[in-house]
């Protein structure tokens, strides 16, 4: 049967800022989605050990206060992280939206606090791993309009029912997977494990005709980082 009529699980994170090799894990959420229905969920709430800035605190609403009554943050990536790979070892697609960004920065969470990453824990590489960004971005790339999973769910008619939430986000990721599938053929078509492989590729081509259009626009030195669904953290000045 098809992967989107199937088990998946949706996966998110709220966070102290938009950098994800320096970024701090606020809450999280993985939930379980199959044909329309919600089978259970997790969800974290982590102390991240360093001051939520205000900006952060304003998308998703947790204050400092509230995130000090949280689990400690390497209990919390640790966690996240075992939840994530015995998924995986069973087969089940991780649904999340930009995915590169969540996952890169549990990776540097788990980096931080010296932990084993995701490939160690599993032996290979995390997959499948399942995008709507990346795939509605490039399965319908011409279309007008912001990107940002709000917009993307209203126009899949995906129903969010409070952005910024990770619970929430994680739910709208797993719903908007299928709603793409269901509407463009060429992505219902594939596996699982072949959508994962085809998203390494089609990431790859989104940011380099980003970058090509960044230098067209006298950014001659832009670089867009294509790699996909995980990019390590690059070195130990981004660990503190």
């Amino acid at each position: 049967m098809a992967w989107f009529r199937e088990l998946v699980h949706g996966f998110d994170l709220e966070t102290t800022g938009t950098d994800p090799h320096r970024a701090r894990i606020v809450t999280g959420a993985v939930v379980e989605f199959r044909a329309g229905e919600v089978l259970g969920r997790r969800e974290w709430l982590a102390d991240p050990g360093v001051p939520i800035p205000a900006e952060a605190a304003a998308v998703h609403g947790i204050t400092d206060e509230q995130a000090a009554q949280g689990a400690p943050p390497d209990q919390v990536a640790d966690a996240i992280a075992e939840v994530l790979t015995a998924s995986w070892r069973a087969g089940i697609p991780v649904v999340a939206y930009n995915a590169a960004f969540d996952l890169t920065l549990l990776a540097a969470e788990l980096r931080r606090h010296g932990l084993p990453s995701l490939r160690e824990r599993l032996g290979t590489e995390p997959a499948p791993v399942l995008d709507p960004y990346t795939i509605d971005r490039y399965v319908d790339r011409y279309r007008r309009g912001k990107r940002k999973l709000e917009a993307v769910c209203t126009e899949y008619g995906i129903r969010l029912d409070a952005a910024h939430d990770a619970t929430a986000d994680a739910l709208a990721a797993a719903r908007l997977a299928c709603a793409v599938a269901e509407r463009h053929p060429k992505v219902a078509e594939l596996s699982a494990a072949e959508l994962h492989r085809s998203q390494i590729g089609w990431a790859a081509e989104l940011a380099a005709d980003f970058q090509r259009f960044l230098r067209r626009q006298g950014e001659q030195d832009a670089v867009v980082d294509g790699v996909w669904p995980l990019r390590e953290p690059a070195g130990e000045s981004e660990t503190v």
